[in-house]
């Protein structure tokens, strides 16, 4: 079976913001879909939701993209019994270790983050994330560091394009 990838948000983000902007690289967004198409890559209702903002005159390149491009079979509903309990769990286990600040605990009560770890867990999903493992973290919670305790794999974007095959080649034609 071929590897299946749970995208957080700085998956969008960090590319867009940085090396694979619209502008410049067309591909990785276009990548995106297909590989949804061919079931290979997903994100989360909860995703979806920190990346469009109520309001559509705020909407920047993410929230047009998603609105024109992405099939809404791409942002998964976490919805299921088994990813509430899980995640239910991971608030407990990050509530009950004494690094992290208060702060940092009931910030990952109230973000996607569990929720991604929770869902990949439970279905076999590998995560996609540019937050790094930090064993000494204490001002907020890293998803590198929740999918380890709950043996989740966690890769970046440039490790799950290599595994789907993704290839961003320069037109040569003018026109």
């Amino acid at each position: 079976m071929s590897e299946k990838f749970l995208l957080d948000a700085n998956a969008f983000i960090e590319p867009r913001d940085r090396y694979y902007a619209y502008d410049i690289c067309p591909g990785y967004w276009t990548t995106l879909v297909s590989q949804h198409n061919e079931d290979r890559v997903c994100s989360l209702d909860r995703i979806r939701d920190e990346l469009i903002p109520k309001k559509q005159d705020d909407w920047d390149d993410i929230a047009h993209w998603i609105d024109e491009k992405v099939p809404t079979t791409f942002f998964k509903k976490t919805e299921d019994q088994a990813v509430i309990d899980l995640f239910g769990e991971m608030v407990q286990w990050v509530y009950s270790e004494p690094q992290y600040y208060d702060t940092a605990k009931s910030e990952f009560a109230s973000v996607a983050d569990g929720w991604i770890v929770a869902y990949a867990a439970i279905n076999g999903l590998t995560v996609v994330t540019h937050e790094q493992y930090s064993p000494d973290a204490k001002k907020r919670v890293m998803i590198p560091n929740v999918c380890m305790e709950y043996d989740v794999k966690c890769v970046d974007t440039f490790a799950m394009l290599r595994t789907l095959g993704a290839k961003f080649i320069s037109s040569t034609k003018h026109g």
